[in-house]
C-alpha cells in the first residue's frame, strides 16, 4: 500500500499532560495522540510536531506529520480518532482534538518546513481571582498599565540576539538570533491577550516575555528598560517566568 503524508492540525487541553513531547513515563499529548492513532490506523504511528509545548500549556493550532501506510481516508482520520480520545459517547470531547487531517507532499516535515508560529498569552486582570480559570489563564488582580506594556512590545519586534529571553540551564543553541514578525497587546474587560509570532523562539522564550511586560505593567521596570535588558544577553536582567497556564499555540506558519 502506497505510503502517505499527512499533516494534523491538533487542539489540546495541555492541564493535566507533562507536555507534548512523549516521555516514556508520563502521559503526553504527542504520546496519548500515537496511541489512538496506532489503534485507529492499525499501524504504530510516530509524530513529527512543530512545537514541543511545556506541561499546562494549551494549543489551538499545533501541527503534526507522520507517514500512514493504512487505507483509512484522511477524511475520516479526525473524527475516528477523536471518537476514541473522548471521554464518553454522551459527552463525545476529550482534552485532544484533531481539527483537520490533510495530505502533503512526500517531503513536508510538520517541524522543518515551519516558517514561524503565533502564540496567545491569556491574562485575567479582575480585581479577584477566579478559580475556574486557574488552569486557562495568569491572574494578576493588581491593575496593569496596557500603555507602559505596548510600549516595552514595541522594542522587542524586530531581529534581535533574545539570549535574556531564554530559560536559564537551556541547551545551547547555535544561535540565540530570532526575529519576532509582531507582538500586540489587547484588552477587553478584564481579559487580556498578548499575541505574538516569530520565525523561532527558545525554551520558556515567550513565558518570559510575558513576565518582563508584565513588570512593566506594574510599574516595577520602565519600558525602555527592555531594549537594555535584549542587549545585556543577560536572562537574570529579564522579568518572571510567567506561569505555562496562560500560554496557547495558536497557528504555525508553512
Amino acid at each position: 500500500m502506497e505510503e502517505r503524508n499527512i499533516l494534523l492540525k491538533i487542539a489540546y487541553d495541555g492541564t493535566n499532560f507533562c507536555g507534548w513531547q512523549r516521555q516514556p513515563e508520563n502521559r503526553t499529548v504527542c504520546g496519548t495522540l500515537e496511541e489512538a492513532l496506532s489503534y485507529v490506523c492499525g499501524q504504530e504511528i510516530r509524530l513529527d510536531g512543530t512545537s514541543r509545548t511545556d506541561a499546562g500549556v494549551h494549543a489551538y493550532g499545533q501541527q503534526a506529520s507522520f507517514k500512514l501506510r493504512s487505507g483509512i481516508p484522511t477524511e475520516r482520520l479526525a473524527k475516528a480518532v477523536n471518537d476514541s480520545l473522548a471521554k464518553s459517547r454522551l459527552e463525545r470531547v476529550g482534552e485532544i482534538e484533531i481539527v483537520w487531517a490533510k495530505e502533503m507532499p512526500g517531503d513536508f516535515h510538520a517541524r522543518f518546513s515551519s516558517r514561524g508560529k503565533r502564540y496567545v498569552y491569556k491574562i485575567s486582570n479582575a480585581p479577584q481571582v477566579d478559580i475556574f480559570r486557574r488552569n486557562y489563564c495568569y491572574q494578576i488582580t493588581r491593575p496593569l498599565d496596557l500603555d507602559a506594556m505596548k510600549k516595552a512590545a514595541s522594542l522587542i519586534v524586530g531581529e534581535h540576539d533574545f539570549a535574556c529571553f531564554q530559560a536559564a540551564g537551556s541547551t545551547p543553541r547555535e544561535t540565540t538570533v530570532r526575529t519576532i514578525y509582531d507582538l500586540e497587546i489587547s484588552r477587553t474587560g478584564d481579559d487580556i491577550d498578548i499575541s505574538i509570532s516569530g520565525n523561532g523562539f527558545l525554551y520558556n522564550m515567550v513565558r518570559i516575555i510575558v513576565g518582563t511586560l508584565v513588570e512593566v505593567g506594574l510599574g516595577r521596570r520602565a519600558p525602555q528598560s527592555v531594549a537594555e535588558t535584549i542587549e545585556s544577553k543577560d536572562r537574570s536582567k529579564a522579568g518572571h517566568t510567567a506561569p505555562p497556564q496562560g500560554l496557547y499555540l495558536k497557528e504555525v506558519f508553512y
